[in-house]
């Protein structure tokens, strides 16, 4: 069971803003990523590199997600997620939390209300983590 935001703050502390940070740490990570892939596409990828960096993008974060439950970005930021069982992502979980930023990052409104619930939510929840059951929460050491 998840650590409730009430009896357990600390899990939840400083979670929105870490949850930025590791975001622009990974876009960094990702766009140097599809740079080293580019030379592999005989730089084909040059002509459609947002789309390439955005294709890049999401098979990073289900790789880094289904592997441990958080991106590189968040396991700097020492932040992680988690299903509403407590249980760490799985690759069919990460799949979702991907397509559901995607989705977010396509429709401005939703990123919008999105950052607004993570900024005020007692527990950081964006639109995905509320419609998916996962909760960002400091990493347990």
């Amino acid at each position: 069971m998840l650590p409730h935001p009430e009896t357990h703050p600390e899990f939840y502390e400083s979670v929105a803003p870490k949850r930025l940070i590791a975001w622009i740490i990974d876009l960094a990570l990702i766009v140097i990523i599809g740079a080293i892939l580019t030379p592999l596409t005989a730089f084909t990828a040059l002509f459609f590199f947002p789309l390439f960096v955005a294709i890049v993008g999401f098979v990073y974060r289900v790789i880094t997600l289904a592997s441990g439950s958080a991106t590189l970005g968040m396991r700097m930021m020492a932040i992680e997620l988690r299903q509403s069982d407590d249980q760490k992502l799985e690759m069919f979980g990460a799949l979702l939390h991907t397509t559901g930023l995607y989705i977010s990052f396509a429709l401005p409104f939703i990123q919008l209300v999105s950052c607004i619930l993570m900024a005020t939510h007692s527990s950081g929840k964006g639109v995905t983590d509320l419609i998916l059951g996962t909760t960002m929460i400091n990493r347990r050491y």
